[in-house]
């Protein structure tokens, strides 16, 4: 499995924007499908957004289309999270998730970052 490691959490306030990033080692990853999660207490981890393994299909889950975005530098085995026009609903902690195609389960996941929204 390829190792994920999240960064770039914080505070900020409603209407602020920050850029998450998930660094991946132990096994190449650039064929891989990478996607974010998010997870508050009491819910069920929901999908935010994917991204294919060239960069060329993306997804995003209703509630942050037109605000977030998602990319990926192969080279880097980075992947982004651009996250604008926050809202205080948007608090969770941020988990990035990898699979070995479109067709298989996400089977790793990263340990996730803190992103709260507050005024």
């Amino acid at each position: 499995q390829v190792q994920l490691v999240e960064s770039g959490g914080g505070m900020v306030q409603p209407g602020g924007s920050l850029r998450l990033f998930c660094a991946a080692s132990g096994r190449t990853f650039n064929r891989d499908v990478m996607a974010w999660f998010r997870q508050t207490p009491g819910k069920e981890r929901e999908f935010v957004a994917g991204i294919s393994w060239d960069g060329l299909f993306k997804s995003y889950a209703d509630f942050v289309k037109g605000r977030f975005t998602i990319s990926r530098d192969n080279a880097k085995n980075t992947v982004y999270l651009q996250m604008n026009s926050l809202k205080p609903e948007d608090t969770a902690v941020y988990i990035c998730a990898a699979k070995l195609s479109p067709s298989t389960q996400f089977a790793s996941w990263g340990q996730g970052t803190q992103v709260t929204v507050s005024s």
